[in-house]
């Protein structure tokens, strides 16, 4: 399984790094202990450390921990922008529970 990002998340992530102005750097994505369901979502800059699962969405790359790769299989990051709503979302199959706002889950 794979890690997907929507074209709009793509787009929004690949326009924050280049307001970072850092070479070499890509989106971490991951998984910590905690929340109101038990896990929540993390999502960094970064550069690639051992061990990591590496994806690429055109000269975007996306780094995944072994740990939270296995939280994160198949998962979805989607970026909204509507007047009701505005940030990513992640869309998670694995999650069974999912607190209101959206950050928090458990498997």
């Amino acid at each position: 399984m794979t890690i997907n990002l929507t074209p709009e998340a793509a787009e929004e992530v690949s326009r924050m790094i280049q307001k970072e102005k850092r070479e070499g750097i890509g989106l971490r994505l991951g998984v910590k202990g905690g929340g109101c369901s038990g896990l929540f979502y993390a999502m960094d800059f970064g550069a690639p450390k051992e061990g990591d699962q590496v994806f690429e969405f055109g000269t975007l790359k996306v780094f995944v921990d072994p740990k939270s790769y296995l939280y994160l299989q198949g998962t979805t990051l989607d970026y909204v922008d509507t007047l009701q709503d505005k940030g990513f979302k992640f869309r998670n199959p694995q999650a069974n529970k999912t607190c209101g706002c959206g950050e928090s889950f458990s498997v």
